[in-house]
């Protein structure tokens, strides 16, 4: 006889387990502790087997029977349901082991000793923000380029242009890594880049050489009240033309002052290679200052407020704007300023200071070209791009400046 839901329901357990058969060898086995599990009695390859089908009444009557039934769909195609059903197991616990976020944070934990501990921090929390909640858990040789883009232009609606971008760039290399570990076989993040929208690109501001005497007007007078470690570091960035945070980060143990040179470290760099600043008369002599102010500190900028920190990445800017420059310059312009003026106004070859701005070079040529034989010359036009400050300074306008350099 079938069995009905209410038997099932009402099935009592007694001191032996119990089997209440149904049909096409599905039935309930009651045991005496009162659990209830379903189980399909079959022969596969003339040895009697049996099949797990769940536990009642999580998998109702219905569901064995459907589940019953596939079974015998199963054999009457010559397989073994009991490995089919192994089979299917071992393939979601590999999809799972495989999943875009398993095999996402296998490429971060391979390439992060690559990276400054930052971006390694930035790059996951990214992911984990943005690209884990959307395709983390799928299989990652089964993700499509549509779930890709529906994932990013989530991120672009909140306007996170670049970030988007970026995040594509992340999930490639995700994807390449899986390529050659041979987990999966396309890179469906390559060429998504094309639907989204482009990053338009802004110049940070900087002043016109020709508003270069009033800056250094302000920043001698200081109406604006600042702390001198701001003016210094100001004064520091305008002759070393550094990007800020190699300056605000910068450590005593860096600095050579009896030879006048910066050494800035590869990990702190931009390009990942370590770089020489030389240093200017004037720089020096700032930096003497600063090793009596701050010298018990591990920076040369120690916080105001908590000097066992660094300078914030804010103050110079906000130094600037109280100096009453806001959106007219900032501390990335100086760079701008000093590459623009000093092949203007001191005539110095463009190569020269792109090596000083620590560019990357552009051709193989450039970068196989031994960086000693700029050297020398870079220490000139550091002092000379310090006193012609200083020039411009004392007469409060700007002022011709092309030394013989041969």
């Amino acid at each position: 006889m079938s069995l009905t839901n209410l038997r099932c329901q009402n099935a009592k357990p007694t001191e032996k387990t119990q089997k209440l058969f149904d049909g096409r060898g599905l039935f309930l086995e009651v045991r005496s502790s009162g659990a209830k599990y379903w189980r399909m009695k079959y022969r596969y390859l003339g040895k009697e087997k049996l099949l797990a089908l769940g536990v009642y009444p999580e998998i109702s009557l219905s569901e064995a029977r459907e589940k019953c039934l596939e079974a015998r769909k199963l054999l009457d195609d010559n397989m073994d349901p009991s490995t089919a059903k192994k089979g299917a197991r071992r393939a979601a616990r590999k999809n799972t082991e495989n999943s875009f976020e398993a095999i996402a944070r296998q490429w971060h934990d391979t390439f992060k000793n690559k990276w400054t501990e930052r971006h390694a921090n930035t790059v996951l929390h990214r992911m984990e923000t943005d690209i884990f909640p959307e395709i983390g858990t799928y299989p990652i040789a089964d993700i499509k380029p549509l779930q890709i883009i529906d994932a990013l232009k989530k991120v672009q609606k909140r306007g996170a242009h670049e970030p988007a971008h970026r995040l594509r760039q992340y999930c490639s290399q995700v994807f390449r890594y899986a390529i050659i570990n041979e987990i999966a076989q396309t890179n469906p993040a390559a060429e998504v880049g094309m639907v989204l929208k482009p990053v338009v690109k802004k110049h940070y501001a900087c002043l016109d050489i020709k508003e270069v005497p009033d800056f250094l007007t302000a920043l001698d007078r200081n109406d604006a009240r600042l702390h001198t470690d701001t003016r210094l570091a100001i004064r520091l960035l305008m002759l070393t033309f550094v990007r800020t945070k190699e300056l605000i980060e910068a450590k005593w143990d860096e600095f050579d002052l009896e030879n006048a040179e910066w050494i800035v470290p590869a990990e702190r760099m931009k390009m990942r290679n370590e770089h020489v600043v030389p240093l200017s008369k004037q720089a020096v002599e700032i930096l003497k200052g600063l090793k009596e102010r701050n010298g018990k500190w591990e920076w040369i900028f120690p916080g105001h407020h908590s000097p066992r920190k660094h300078m914030s990445n804010n103050t110079i800017l906000k130094g600037i704007e109280r100096l009453g420059f806001k959106g007219r310059m900032t501390g990335h312009g100086f760079r701008a300023l000093a590459m623009s003026t000093i092949k203007e106004k001191l005539g110095y070859r463009h190569e020269v200071v792109d090596r000083q701005l620590a560019h990357a070079a552009q051709s193989m040529v450039t970068r196989a070209y031994d960086r000693a034989q700029f050297l020398s010359e870079r220490k000139k036009m550091m002092q000379d791009w310090s006193d012609y400050l200083d020039s411009v300074a004392a007469y409060g306008k700007v002022v011709n400046f092309r030394r013989n350099r041969s």
